[in-house]
């Protein structure tokens, strides 16, 4: 039976992830290195044999960055149709792999670090010291002149005005969820293997993001802190138990394919 996934995939390396430094708005491009290892993902995870079949994507989100349209070029998942941001496609119809559509969403951007943009734990620890404002965690604190995590649930935070509370991190990424749900999983899980060939989603975006999307996608609340790890350029996988599209998991890892193996075997 079907089960599909989401893949999150965070950007590939910049300077600041490099250095640490907090990137929410701020346009940087991947590193040299940073587009070395994206191709060598892609080259590793996509493919009929791989992590990630291009067959079997139903749909990509990607962040308005364009680290992360970068990292999704890098990819080369052959999509059938030009990236939003191309004038036109750049691989031959030999190429094309996937008919999934690529959207661009607001929902998946980075996490508005406000005053916090630029800096590193390190220097924002010493900030509030200096200001008497104590520790500082993010999924509790939130970024003054930027975004919190709910508002509702975290009664004592001052909210300095001209903060982006508006964009209520858990709103955009449960409703992000439920389009997730609704217009692709509920579709293809439980069906019988190969009946419904596409189902998975796929997710380029952002570090502090998609650590809360995993978080919020086995119904997790974010203040009580995200204690996960997503490395810049890294694949997670989400999914179901038991084919049950209300049994949400965060699958830690999954076996070799079979033909991928022995066919690294046969290489010469």
């Amino acid at each position: 039976m079907t089960t599909p996934r989401v893949f999150i995939i965070r950007h590939g390396e910049t300077e600041w992830s490099l250095n640490g430094r907090h990137t929410g708005s701020t346009e940087l491009p991947l590193t040299a290195n940073g587009e070395k290892r994206m191709r060598a993902t892609g080259k590793a995870l996509v493919g009929d044999d791989r992590l990630i079949v291009p067959s079997k994507i139903a749909h990509i989100y990607v962040s308005p960055r364009r680290r992360a349209q970068q990292t999704l070029e890098l990819l080369e998942l052959g999509c059938r149709d030009k990236l939003p941001w191309e004038e036109r496609r750049q691989h031959s119809d030999d190429a094309i792999r996937t008919d999934a559509k690529v959207q661009i969403t607001e929902d998946i951007r980075e996490w508005d670090y406000g005053d916090y943009e630029g800096l590193t734990s390190e220097q924002i620890k010493v900030q509030r010291e200096k200001s008497g404002e104590g520790s500082w965690d993010i999924w509790r604190d939130g970024c003054p002149g930027g975004e919190y995590v709910d508002l509702t649930n975290l009664p004592s935070i001052a909210v300095h005005e001209g903060d982006a509370v508006g964009w209520d991190i858990m709103d955009r990424l449960d409703r992000l969820i439920k389009d997730i749900r609704s217009s692709f999983h509920s579709k293809a899980i439980g069906t019988p293997e190969g009946e419904h060939p596409s189902g998975d989603v796929l997710l380029v975006a952002h570090g502090h993001i998609l650590r809360a999307f995993a978080m919020r996608w086995v119904k997790r609340n974010l203040t009580e802190g995200v204690h996960l790890l997503l490395e810049a350029g890294a694949v997670g996988t989400l999914s179901y138990e038991h084919h049950n599209i209300d049994e949400p998991a965060i699958l830690l890892g999954g076996a070799f394919m079979v033909d991928a193996v022995e066919n690294t075997g046969q290489g010469g």
